[in-house]
């Protein structure tokens, strides 16, 4: 489960640095620029090229392995045993390829609809790009809380600039939320920290000091302090997700914040991804005792996410909430912690990366057009925008988990593991399922054929040509996943596997290694005394 292919082995060259800091290496370009066209052309052309640069991760991934692979591995902070350590396995791999794909279309969906301080958004659009693959693939602790800290920055301000209503408030919650939470998650790192300290001095290995999570991982670490790591990264990781209580943030942000900072926090799952991750990995026996509660909070968010949908009015605010519903759902996969339910968590995080990001550009393009965000003031849009009507309800249909759409898999998945292990959470969690489909229908209904107002449909054209990309590369996603999600459950199910090993096995045993020993040296001294008495 610990080894670890080069990127020299495989891509030749550094390709996670490349797809980390080629678009902050972009963002430094476009500070320095003032001509509109020349930013907008390579702010584009950045996305686009690590989108395919990204693909390169796919096509030489190795297959049939849990190991990490294009791994990067060098001293940062010596003294300390911090290193700037990278690498992809099952389990992230897929996330950098669909947050490059998510940016490429956010800035191709965005350019001609900014206005305002453009050289700025492009700026913050693609230090965020670089941000977030560098949290997907950052295997030392520092390291990731390093990306995951500064990535509130461009957050920050995306929403704080070019948000509407109370951005400002948004904005605050945003940061506020975040922060705190984060501050209780580096207390866990310093945990883990000082355990492989004491457990480096006793065994007198050669670095007293190390935050990398492979190395971590072979060190023994005793259940209090699981417990300890396990509710101090949940602080951090619940907040990101968000997992009701903690979701209060998510809503105002996506409500005042744009287009753009909604695709990102809500398409890219980031706080669930923490769970799998390292809650898992670095605390299986306390993974296992706090079952109950994770489990509890997962149908929580399921059944009040769905129900808070189903009560909105306006399009913006019950996405929100229908992405904190889908998430409880995620939670419950996660917290089955068998097979099926990983697998399907794994693979739902993704597939809700590509629908909630596809109707929040939906929104966008309603929005460009003058169209109101009020879902009873939408109606009969299907007859003057034909084109992204059917987009709207393959997403919709998608969202609800219809069969041969991407979002039939996840659900099918977590749900199967869900009553192997507790079939009572996965009964209760089906009612999501219902109330899903009943706001999402509801919506379409009155958005698309509802009562139309004739005055406000004239002089609507529909799709242009990038939003025909847009939506096209969205949809094939849909289908491709819905229809053949093989080449991707190939990828994802050898970590899975190594993680399900985790946590089974759990934690290297301390007491036994030590046991050992004195057996050991007592089998060698009678062997001993054997050969010497013999004649």
């Amino acid at each position: 489960m610990f080894e670890e292919i080069l990127a020299s082995q495989q891509a030749g060259y550094p390709i996670l640095t490349v797809l980390t800091f080629l678009p902050i290496l972009g963002a430094l370009i476009v500070w320095r620029l003032s001509d509109e066209r020349i930013i907008k052309r390579i702010g584009l052309g950045t996305t686009l090229g690590i989108f395919l640069l990204s693909l390169q991760l796919y096509f030489s991934f190795v297959p049939g392995t849990s190991a990490i692979q294009f791994g990067e591995n060098l001293s940062w902070i010596t003294p300390l045993g911090i290193k700037y350590h990278l690498g992809v396995d099952g389990i992230s791999v897929f996330f950098v390829i669909l947050t490059a794909l998510l940016f490429f279309l956010i800035l191709l969906y965005s350019l001609d609809e900014v206005n305002e301080k453009l050289r700025t958004y492009v700026l913050c659009i693609l230090s965020l790009e670089g941000i977030v693959i560098g949290i997907f693939s950052s295997l030392d602790l520092v390291l990731f809380f390093f990306f995951w800290e500064i990535m509130l920055v461009p957050s920050y301000f995306l929403i704080k600039v070019w948000g509407s209503g109370q951005k400002e408030y948004a904005a605050l919650k945003y940061i506020v939320y975040n922060l705190a939470a984060s501050v209780l998650m580096l207390v866990g790192i310093a945990i883990l920290f000082l355990n492989y300290h004491d457990y480096a001095l006793m065994e007198e290995l050669d670095s007293p000091y190390s935050t990398d999570l492979l190395q971590l991982l072979a060190v023994p670490l005793d259940l209090n302090k699981q417990i300890w790591v396990f509710v101090l990264f949940f602080f951090g990781f619940a907040v990101k997700t968000p997992i009701v209580p903690f979701h209060t943030w998510l809503p105002d942000a996506l409500l005042s914040g744009p287009i753009a900072a909604s695709v990102v926090l809500a398409g890219i799952k980031l706080g669930t991804y923490g769970f799998l991750r390292f809650s898992l990995l670095l605390a299986p026996e306390a993974s296992r005792l706090f079952v109950p509660m994770m489990m509890a909070l997962g149908l929580i968010g399921i059944l009040y996410g769905s129900i808070i949908a189903l009560m909105q009015s306006d399009l913006r605010r019950m996405m929100a909430y229908s992405s904190i519903g889908h998430l409880g759902f995620v939670t419950v996969g996660l917290f089955a912690l068998n097979y099926r339910g990983l697998q399907g968590s794994l693979i739902h995080m993704l597939n809700l990366g590509i629908i909630t990001a596809g109707l929040f550009f939906i929104i966008g393009f309603l929005m460009n057009r003058g169209l109101p965000t009020e879902i009873k003031r939408l109606g009969g849009l299907a007859r003057p925008l034909p084109v992204l009507a059917t987009i709207t309800l393959i997403l919709a249909l998608a969202s609800i988990g219809l069969p041969g759409t991407n979002g039939f898999i996840g659900e099918f998945l977590i749900l199967l593991g869900a009553f192997e292990a507790y079939w009572i959470y996965a009964a209760i969690g089906v009612l999501g399922i219902i109330l899903g489909a009943a706001y999402m229908l509801w919506m379409y209904e009155q958005a698309f054929f509802g009562k139309a107002d004739e005055e406000k449909s004239k002089g609507l054209k529909d799709f242009n040509l990038r939003e025909w990309v847009v939506g096209a590369v969205l949809v094939v996603l849909i289908f491709w996943i819905g229809i053949y999600p093989a080449p991707f459950l190939e990828v994802i199910n050898p970590s899975i596997e190594g993680l399900v090993q985790r946590l089974e096995q759990g934690s290297p045993s301390l007491v036994v290694e030590h046991e050992q020993r004195p057996l050991n040296v007592l089998e060698r001294d009678l062997t001993t005394l054997q050969v010497e008495e013999s004649p």
